[in-house]
This record gives C-alpha cells, sequence and structure tokens, in this order.
C-alpha cells in the first residue's frame, strides 16, 4: 500500500498541476465584467478635454477609473470594428472586413463570451450584434433588447454588454429645430466648411452626446441598486469613431480613435494599470479587447487571436503599433490600410484614384455631407476642405500630436522620411503576418473560398500574398516605368493579380495607351472584376463604346458585388452611363424603395445621377 506521505506528495503535486495549468479563482472571486458602447463617439467629451461637450456622467466616471488617451477601433464602421471585437481576430484575416459582410469564419474561432460562458460566466447582450460574420447565437446566455446579468444564478459572475445608438449616425439625419448646444458656437474641425447644414449637424451631435451621457449614467445607476458596483469592472467605449464626414467610415483620428474608461473596484484595484482619475498613454486595439476580458476573469486566451490582454494576469507588454483598414463602404468599393503609434498615422491607399468623397446614400443623407459637396462645387472651400472630393495619395503620415486633425500629409516631407519607410514597412510586415485578404476583389475572395472559408484560403500556400501586394503597389503607384511589368503581370494566371495589373492601367491613365491590346483583351476575361477594371481603363483612354457596352452587361453580372463594381465605374462616367439605364431599371423592377442591397443602392443612384433627380 501506499505510504500516507507519498499519497501526501502526490496529492500535493496534482494540486500544485492543477494550479499552474488553468485552475481557474472561484467564482466568488471573479469580477463581473460590464461593457458600456456608445455608437459613432470620437473622444468628444469633456474627460478627454472637448470644452463644448456636456458629458458630467463620464466625466465624473473618468475621474474614479483609468482613461485611455490612445484607445483605437480597427475599422472606422460598425460592423467590421465589432467583428474584430467580437472575435479578437483581425477582420481581413477572416474576410470579414468589408461592411455587412456575411461570410463564415472557421469553426475553431468562437466569440469569445462562448470561453467565458465554458468557465461558469452569464453573458448577455443588449442588444446589437453586427458581427459581419455568421452569428454564434450560443455565444450568450440572453441577447435581445431585454437581455440583463439580473438572470443569473446566485453567486454567479457575469459579462454584460449594453449598447446603445443614441449618438448613431442616424441621429443627425433629421435636424430639430430646438438645440441646446448653440450651432453658432459649435467647434467645427479644418475639413470641414462652416455652412449653416454643418453648423446645426455638429450641434445636433453633441446633443446627441449629451443624451448618450445621461443613458450611461442610467446604466451605472442601475449597477449601483443592485449592489455589484463594487463587484464589477466597468468598460465604457465606442465601436468607432464619428460621426460627420471624414471620421466614421475613413481612416483618420476621427474615424478611428474612440474613448476608453475603465473603472476598477477597490476589491480587483490590484487589476488597474494606475490610480482612480488617471490617464494611460498605452496603446490599446480593438483587437486587445477579447483577450484583455479573458485575462480579467482568468479564461485561458486562444492562440488564434491577434491581441494582446493589457490588463490582468495574462497582460503583455504594450502593442507598438494599432492596425486598421478600410474596405468596401456599403455599395462603395475602396481600400486602405493604416497603423498608428504614439505619435504618427500612416496610410496606404491602394485605390487613390477613387476620391474619399464617393457618394455614399447612407452617408448623403445627412444635411452636412450634402451642404459640404455643393460648396465645393460652387468653388467656395480652402484646400483642406477641398481635399476631401479629389484623388487620395498613395500614402499619408500625420503627425498627431502637431496635427490632430491629420490635415497636413508628411509623406513627402524628407524630414519625416525615416518615420514613412519605417512604417510603411510595418504597414507591409503586418499584412504578411495577417494574411489580409483584401488583395483580392470581393466577388473573387468569396468564390475561391468555396465550401471553406476565407481564412483557410488566405492561410494556405495557395495565396500568393506578397506577389499580389507587390503588384497593387506597382498599380497604385501610378508610375510609367511599371507598365512594362504591369503588361506583363496582365497575363498571369491568378485573376487577382491581373486584376491589380488592370487597376495600375486605369491609375496610369494616358501613360498606359501601350497597353490597349491587352486591356481589350482582359475585357473578355471570365472573372467580372478583371473585366470590368479593364472596361474603366479603356473607358479612360477613349474606347468608350466597347467599355460602356461591357459594364451595362456588368450590372446584370453575378456575383452581386460584380455589379457594385460595375455600378462604381459607371457613376464616372457622367451622361455617357445612358447606356446602362435599361437594365439599371431592369434591375429595380418590383425593387421597393426600402430595399437596402447594395445593387440597388447603387442602382438608384445612377438612375438619379443620369434623369437629374
Amino acid at each position: 500500500m501506499m505510504s500516507y506521505r507519498f499519497f501526501c506528495l502526490l496529492l500535493g503535486s496534482c494540486m500544485l498541476l492543477h494550479t499552474c495549468y488553468g485552475q481557474q479563482p472561484r467564482s466568488e472571486e471573479r469580477p463581473n465584467i460590464l461593457w458600456i458602447v456608445s455608437e459613432d463617439n470620437s473622444p468628444l467629451l469633456g474627460c478627454y478635454g472637448d470644452t463644448f461637450a456636456t458629458t458630467p456622467v463620464l466625466d465624473h466616471f473618468a475621474s474614479q477609473g483609468v482613461l485611455y488617451e490612445l484607445a483605437f477601433a480597427t475599422a472606422p464602421v460598425c460592423a467590421p470594428s465589432r467583428s474584430t471585437l467580437i472575435t479578437g481576430v483581425y477582420p481581413p484575416s477572416m474576410g470579414t472586413q468589408h461592411m455587412r459582410s456575411t461570410n463564415p469564419i472557421p469553426e475553431f474561432i468562437h466569440f469569445f463570451p462562448h470561453y467565458l460562458r465554458q468557465a461558469g460566466y452569464y453573458c448577455t447582450n443588449n442588444a446589437k450584434k453586427d458581427y459581419n460574420t455568421l452569428d454564434q447565437p450560443d455565444a450568450w446566455d440572453e441577447s435581445s433588447r431585454k437581455a440583463t446579468y439580473k438572470n443569473r444564478a446566485p453567486g454567479q459572475p457575469f459579462f454584460a454588454v449594453f449598447n446603445q445608438n443614441i449618438s448613431h449616425e442616424s441621429s443627425i439625419h433629421k435636424p430639430q429645430d430646438s438645440l441646446r448646444h448653440d450651432p453658432q458656437k459649435v467647434p467645427i474641425p479644418p475639413y470641414h466648411p462652416r455652412t449653416p447644414e454643418m453648423e446645426h449637424d455638429w450641434a445636433q451631435y453633441y446633443d446627441k452626446v449629451e443624451m448618450m451621457d445621461q443613458w450611461v449614467g442610467s446604466i451605472l445607476q442601475e449597477l449601483e441598486e443592485q449592489g455589484l458596483a463594487e463587484s464589477t469592472i466597468v468598460f465604457y467605449y465606442s465601436d468607432h469613431g464619428g460621426v460627420l464626414g471624414r471620421s466614421k467610415r475613413f481612416m483618420y483620428e476621427s474615424g478611428l480613435r474612440v474613448p476608453l474608461i475603465i473603472r476598477f473596484p477597490e476589491k480587483y484595484r490590484h487589476l488597474a494599470p494606475s490610480a482612480p482619475g488617471s490617464r494611460s498613454q498605452r496603446l490599446v486595439s480593438f483587437l486587445d479587447f477579447a483577450p484583455t476580458v479573458l485575462s480579467l476573469a482568468g479564461v485561458d486566451i486562444p492562440a488564434y487571436m491577434q491581441g494582446t490582454a493589457f490588463l490582468g494576469p495574462q497582460a503583455g507588454p504594450p502593442r507598438q503599433y494599432a492596425y486598421s483598414f478600410r474596405g468596401r463602404m456599403d455599395e462603395v468599393f475602396d481600400m486602405s490600410r493604416g497603423l498608428r503609434e504614439a505619435r504618427f498615422r500612416y496610410t496606404r491607399n491602394y485605390l487613390p484614384h477613387r476620391i474619399y468623397g464617393q457618394y455614399l446614400e447612407y452617408l448623403w443623407r445627412a444635411p452636412s455631407m450634402r451642404s459640404w459637396e455643393a460648396a465645393y462645387r460652387r468653388g467656395e472651400l480652402n484646400a483642406q476642405q477641398s481635399a476631401f472630393w479629389r484623388p487620395k495619395p498613395v500614402e499619408e503620415l500625420y503627425d498627431c500630436l502637431a496635427d490632430p486633425h491629420n490635415v497636413y500629409n508628411l509623406a513627402g516631407d524628407t524630414a519625416y522620411q525615416e518615420v514613412l519607410l519605417r512604417m510603411r514597412q510595418a504597414n507591409r510586415d503586418w499584412l504578411l503576418q495577417s494574411r489580409d485578404a483584401g488583395f483580392l476583389p470581393e466577388a473573387d475572395m468569396i468564390r475561391r473560398a468555396g465550401d471553406s472559408t476565407i481564412y483557410a484560403y488566405t492561410h494556405s500556400r495557395a495565396y500568393r500574398l506578397e506577389y499580389l501586394m507587390e503588384t497593387a503597389e506597382m498599380a497604385g503607384e501610378g508610375k510609367p516605368e511599371y507598365l512594362p511589368e504591369l503588361l506583363r503581370r496582365m497575363q498571369d494566371e491568378d485573376p487577382a493579380v491581373r486584376y491589380w495589373a488592370v487597376t495600375g492601367c486605369v491609375i496610369l491613365g494616358e501613360a498606359a495607351r501601350p497597353a490597349l491590346p491587352q486591356l481589350t483583351q482582359r475585357l473578355e476575361d471570365a472573372q467580372p472584376h478583371v473585366a470590368i477594371a479593364a472596361a474603366e481603363a479603356l473607358y479612360g483612354l477613349g474606347e468608350k463604346e466597347a467599355a460602356l457596352q461591357k459594364l451595362a452587361q456588368a450590372i446584370s453580372f453575378e456575383p452581386l458585388m460584380a455589379r457594385v463594381h460595375a455600378f462604381n465605374v459607371l457613376r464616372l462616367t457622367g451622361p455617357d452611363a445612358r447606356l446602362a439605364l435599361p437594365r439599371a431599371k431592369a434591375l429595380l423592377q418590383g425593387v421597393p424603395d426600402t430595399d437596402r442591397r447594395y445593387d440597388y443602392r447603387a442602382a438608384r443612384y445612377l438612375i438619379r445621377q443620369l434623369e437629374g433627380r
């Protein structure tokens, strides 16, 4: 028989192993975690130094917690941003970077509350999801407008999310007659003209931020009334920046920087990075949120997550860069990638010939947007205000300390070449490391995934990412000396390589005239995105009839995103697009005006454009 002493040693060893390899704290020792999430807010709060804002609740909350000065969304728009938050994975790694995609993700990537539930947490979401992929309902014990932590079992720890859209973009679509914030005194960024509509939208937005602040107060008060404030770590943040034009959807501080304040009760003060009322300069990305919650809850962080916990026992070193992306925004195609460090923001625009201010139906519902465009067309704007309506530079570099509104592009300044080169390389390194799917046109990306996932394809050897990136960079730079190589790549077996090579000819314009025979050949390419890009290039070279015929055909193509691509090009051809008018109207036949499908939106805009409505 085993001796008593040996038995005790064996039992102690087993207990030690259990402790070292994943034993969780007892339920009563685990913190509750509460997320209070507003929509479409930059840090326009009193506690962040905005003296025009009326935010007493959040200002007081910041005095009780830690205010993060450098917190960033990965995308400047909701659904791709929320895809990051719920998975801890960079959306371009999964093919969920385009607005309102439903692309599946691998089975091993769980919405992170799944792991909390496995560890005994009660998880509720009230109520927005919008995760830009197929839903995983089992991530939540409750997800509805009535979801609440109050329904948990006695003593059970909870993770609860409360979302509110009070300050959402839609809140400025209809001007209100009575405002609490004075439009004539409202601060306006230098890239906006001071039109009456712009002043009114900004003042109305500040009203909505004040209302949002009051809502935050109601959530905090309820927590107090339930006797849970002293056992709950509370996060307040926004799902991205916003909300007026050039903020939401755009790769600037105004679209990507978010408020983040975290309050730690006395019981969990040891988990805080600093004292109540302090401010943290640590760079934080939405990629870090899921790992951080798991770390605070004492749950192991899955290896596939790409962020780093910034709190709790599994916290890692501070990150050097916060990465960001812009893909298709509703019915408008674009592609940018970027990163932010402590001082500088870098952006690479892969479709620089597309202006920032491409018409987007939802964005143009704001009176301020319509007034801004009208002022530009009347020639009333200065250089900073006009830049939005002109083609983009290939690269952008901003000193965010000296230029918080990101209006002075330093990419061409020799004094900043070391910074530019370093951040350009860091961008490339991240795209390769994360296996960014954005170099595949959207329709082709979905086709290649087949019955599997985009993640599986882009993480396989079949995905020639480095070569695609090189082709896209050559295309975007618009240098005539690249034309011979672009012509060679136009014959590549990979349609995505052909697409970027043809796009290079679009950007080269007249300098691409030697490519006419090859572009004409590509007009009949088997892959729609290549043929549509060839039509755009040929139209720019004066071969209008053949180009317009192809574009008119393409708005009947499958899949849907091929049609949207064709409409994006047709809108650039002005009155010449009349050739496509019958097909555009046929697409909408019997479709209610309320249908928000993106090809329908694009068709409606083209018809209004051509018929002067």
